[in-house]
């Protein structure tokens, strides 16, 4: 399990995967070529993998991601130390939060 800031990281084999995960659309690459995870709202730093692999995402803005990385990867942030990422599936969710009557996505 890894995480990074409001980024969760979890390996998940890949017969654990949910039914429907490899139909959910790709997400794009980021004009850097990062698959960006998280984005911050306020300073504009990402949460973003750099090297080969697709990331999906369930809808809406809480859904939770599933990133393939055939070869591992990294987990880059401008305000924090890079984190390494072995091959295979993972799970990405973001940190959420209680406001009264409501649950949201933290934003930082």
């Amino acid at each position: 399990m890894y995480r990074q800031g409001d980024v969760l990281i979890v390996p998940v084999a890949e017969e654990d995967l949910p039914a429907g995960v490899r139909a959910l659309p790709e997400q794009p690459r980021d004009g850097r070529g990062r698959l960006v995870l998280a984005l911050g709202e306020v300073t504009g730093h990402a949460h973003a993998v750099v090297g080969p692999g697709t990331l999906v995402r369930e809808p809406g803005l809480a859904g939770v991601g599933y990133l393939h990385l055939p070869e591992g990867g990294r987990v880059v942030h401008e305000e924090h130390a890079a984190i390494p990422l072995p091959k295979g599936w993972h799970r990405v969710v973001r940190q959420r939060e209680y406001v009264p009557g409501a649950v949201r996505v933290v934003a930082d």
